[in-house]
């Protein structure tokens, strides 16, 4: 089962659809998007896992499975993941700790167990 890959084939699918659409709007977010990502401070695995978990806070499951899989690629551990989402739990309480099972859905999908 790829439920995961099928939530970031559906960002796609938006993201095109309102570059078709709406070009206006979607290409002032994606470049806002690419300007905040710049900053020096972070680096691009511990800005991934600051989305994973603000991603579970939200309760956005197409935002988990895109950040999850941002920040495997990058090389960020399964326990550092799972941190990340505990701390969402923190600040988001109960709700987000029902957003663990979709990012337990995209841990097991793009860092499986032993990678």
């Amino acid at each position: 089962m790829a439920r995961m890959h099928d939530k970031i084939e559906e960002v796609a699918q938006l993201t095109q659809r309102l570059k078709a659409d709406y070009p206006t709007e979607i290409e002032s977010f994606l470049n806002f998007m690419s300007k905040a990502e710049e900053g020096p401070a972070l680096d691009a695995r511990q800005k991934e896992l600051i989305n994973v978990a603000l991603a579970v806070a939200a309760q956005c499951e197409w935002c988990i499975a895109l950040h999850v899989r941002h920040a495997a690629n990058l090389g960020a551990s399964r326990d550092q993941l799972v941190e990340a989402g505990f701390q969402a739990v923190i600040m988001h309480g109960g709700p987000a700790l029902m957003y663990m099972v979709p990012l337990f859905e995209a841990l097991d999908e793009f860092l499986p167990e032993g990678s």
